[in-house]
This record gives C-alpha cells, structure tokens and sequence, in this order.
C-alpha cells in the first residue's frame, strides 16, 4: 500500500493549478474563443504556482476503509521539478494477525503479497491513463474541438461547462467547469476505462484561488470501482515560497 501511495501521490500532485485569467466572459463565447482561452491559460498554469509551497495530504481507502495517510511538502525546485518531502511519519498500516507459520501460513502470506502487487500493477495504469487527461494537453483540446467532440454548456451561477467526449479514447468524458463571473477554472471531471469499458476509472478535481487570483487543484479524488480503491489528494497551506 505504501508503494500505490507513492504512485498516485507523485501523479495527482503534479496537477496543481490551472489559472483561467482570460477564460469565457459570458456563456454566449465562441468555442474558438473558449479553446484559445484554454490553451493559452495552459500553457501559463504553471508560472504563479512556481512561487509557493504547500501541503500535500494524501489518504489511500480500501473498499471505504481508508488504509494510509500521508502527508508532504510540495514545491517546485530552481529546475523546475517538482518536489515533495515528508511531513512526519506516515499512518501505519493495519498489521495482520501472527500466523503460527507452517505451509498455511506461507500460503496465505503469498497470496497477501499477490494482492499488493496486483493492486500496485493497477494503480500504476489507473495514474499513467489519467495522466492524459489531467492537466489536458492543448493540442488534445484542439484537435478534439476540430472533430466535433466539444460542447459548451452554459449552467447555473454564471458557470460554463465545457465536455469533451472521445478525448483520449472512444466513450470517455472529461469535462471542464469554469466560473464565467471571476474567470477561474472550478472544476474537472474525467469518466474514462482502463482495457474494458466496465472497469471504469473517474477523477474529480476541485479548484479554490488564492488572494493573488491563482487557481489551484483543493481537492483530487480518484475512483478506481472495480478495485474499490479511492485516492484522495488535499492541497492546502499554500505561501510564498523562499528561495
């Protein structure tokens, strides 16, 4: 569990912020507009979030019992990496029961490990195909808006919604949420698979801003149903970084 910690942890917490100073004004904005909008913001996303560190806290659960806690300071180093260092000792681990050992007890400590392997295998590919999505890549967006596959959909409270279908590959969703009033980007859903339509994978991302107008990733949480592993990412006590 603790190696699947660190592979979900390293890729939902590169995602960290997405700015939208020039994003849609009004509902009534031309998908070019809204695409060029989103491309350029972007290209940018990274520039004010550079200059801050946070705290990264991540919770791994098992079939709704959460299994790890971590917690981690994240910034970005002079070359541009990010970095992430621990923040005290991560929760333990539920320990099994002391087995009298013996045949049995060889048996069943391999299967335990079967289990860690293929949930970690798992995980591995969930992150590598949500890493497609997330942040969108802006030639990704432009060709999927070239094919037809992009609708604006105005909704409540001065929001745009804007649904890109058949994004990374046939049938899967992601839609992104902008607030039209303060021109910031509010929230993100992806609905995808892994190699079967069933084994459904979705990723729900959360945005607040900071008193200098940066946008950033407050909450992530990954569905991985038919494992029944849920990833939760929290970002918060955001300041300015010292150099």
């Amino acid at each position: 569990m603790k190696r699947i910690l660190t592979v979900a942890a390293i890729a939902l917490g590169g995602f960290s912020s997405l700015p939208m100073h020039t994003a849609a004004q009004t509902p009534a904005v031309t998908p070019d507009q809204l695409v060029a909008a989103l491309k350029q913001n972007l290209a940018d996303s990274q520039t004010k979030i550079h200059q801050y560190e946070w705290i990264e806290t991540t919770a791994i659960s098992l079939k709704g019992e959460e299994k790890s806690r971590k917690q981690q300071r994240v910034y970005y180093g002079a070359d541009g990496k990010l970095t992430k260092l621990p923040v005290g000792p991560p929760t333990p681990l539920p320990q099994a029961a002391p087995d009298a050992g013996g045949r049995g007890g060889r048996l069943k400590q391999r299967v335990v490990e079967n289990k860690k392997d293929e949930m970690q295998d798992y995980m591995e590919k969930a992150v590598k195909l949500i890493q497609q999505y997330v942040p969108p890549n802006p030639a990704q967006i432009q060709k999927a808006k070239d094919a037809g596959h992009m609708k604006l959909m105005p909704q409540p409270d001065g929001k745009v919604r804007v649904e890109f279908q058949n994004f990374v590959q046939s049938s899967d969703v992601m839609t992104i949420d902008i607030d039209a009033k303060a021109t910031v980007l509010s929230a993100v859903h992806v609905a995808t698979y892994l190699e079967k339509k069933s084994d459904t994978v979705t990723l729900d991302v959360r945005f607040a801003t900071l008193a200098d107008g940066t946008s950033y990733a407050s909450q992530t949480t990954l569905d991985a149903k038919a494992k029944n592993i849920r990833v939760i990412v929290e970002n918060s006590g955001y300041r300015p970084l010292a150099r």
